[in-house]
């Protein structure tokens, strides 16, 4: 890391293993600290855990004798995020909420309460690099999540550190247990950003009265029954009730009729169109350098470029596509390491 000693660091602390290690780094490298707990929305009605994640963040800062804070983020949260997300589903399109977290929320209204408060740098527990302001790949690939991270603004990308980016999360483990750190046996969240376990599917079950319908083949067979076509994306493993033995995925939706067409692969068997528009793009670097994209988080690898027709942004891919895209999904451009930038799929 660069030279950060004195400077002031607000850290996002979520209460889990990553952003704990990420202040721990930051204490380290001699910069002044302040680890700031962002607290969301949460589904009335529906286990909400936040209580006992910000008690292990304050427990995380304890431990680093670093100041605690909390930041009502709820209100930027159920816009920008749960609205958007509900609204997504509704139009049968496929959201990525934890794009818009990151856009809205940790690089937004977080940004904005550090910048306020006179910070040099915020950090949080991404496995991402920057150089330069240009967002690169995390070491690990496996963690690597630079795709979640596309639409953050250049301005705030500038001045974001990721301690963590150039770390195996093995490593980051065995940190965790050398600063002697409470989360260290933790477990790492799982579901959509800020809910903690709560599955989508349950989320939306929660939030939709989803109807029952058919599922029929690519040729307009019926192979089952699901839960309601608000409930899936395109892509997704669905299990279907009286169903021809599967897997079953979602190939396409018509919210009209509340029916799914499922395939037992993602690959579809009619050639997608060649050219894919994509809208609210953000780039990084200069698009002419974009040279692979991905399409889903770990996705497969796609080859193509960026263009520009009709003022707007054009995927145009040099092979078939392995899999359906999905309209609302992000498409994220690379060249190497570095991320290009993105847009959502129309």
């Amino acid at each position: 890391m660069k030279n950060l000693q004195g400077k002031k660091i607000f850290v996002g602390i979520s209460g889990g293993v990553d952003s704990a290690v990420t202040a721990a780094l930051l204490v380290r490298s001699g910069a002044y600290v302040t680890g700031v707990f962002m607290k969301g929305w949460y589904p009335p009605g529906m286990p909400c855990t936040w209580a006992t994640e910000r008690r292990d963040a304050m427990r995380v800062a304890a431990r680093l004798n670093i100041p605690f804070r909390t930041l009502d983020v709820s209100n930027a949260y159920k816009k920008g995020v749960i609205d958007y997300l509900l609204a997504e589903y509704a139009s049968g399109r496929t959201p990525n909420p934890d794009v818009m977290c990151n856009r809205e929320v940790k690089f937004g209204e977080f940004a904005r309460y550090a910048r306020l408060h006179n910070a040099d740098y915020i950090a949080t527990g991404h496995y991402a690099r920057t150089t330069q302001a240009v967002l690169m790949r995390g070491v690990d690939a496996a963690k690597d999540q630079s795709y979640f991270l596309w639409a953050i603004r250049g301005d705030v990308l500038a001045w974001t550190l990721f301690p963590l980016g150039a770390l195996h999360k093995s490593q980051v483990r065995t940190l965790a247990k050398q600063f002697n750190l409470p989360v260290a046996q933790k477990k790492d969240s799982q579901g959509i950003c800020f809910l903690g376990d709560i599955s989508v599917e349950e989320f939306l079950k929660s939030q939709f009265d989803a109807i029952a319908g058919r599922a029929v083949d690519e040729m307009g067979v019926e192979v089952g029954v699901h839960d309601g076509a608000v409930l899936y994306t395109i892509g997704a493993r669905v299990a279907l009730h009286n169903s021809l033995p599967g897997p079953w995925y979602v190939v396409k939706k018509d919210m009209d009729s509340n029916e799914l067409m499922v395939s037992h692969t993602r690959t579809p068997r009619t050639k997608t169109s060649t050219h894919i528009k994509l809208r609210e793009c953000n780039w990084f670097i200069d698009l002419s350098n974009a040279t692979e994209m991905q399409y889903r988080y770990h996705g497969p690898i796609i080859p193509g470029k960026i263009i520009i027709e009709n003022n707007s942004y054009i995927f145009a891919q040099s092979s078939q596509l392995p899999e359906s895209l999905a309209s609302g999904q992000s498409l994220v451009a690379y060249t190497g390491e570095q991320c290009v930038g993105g847009g959502i799929i129309v």
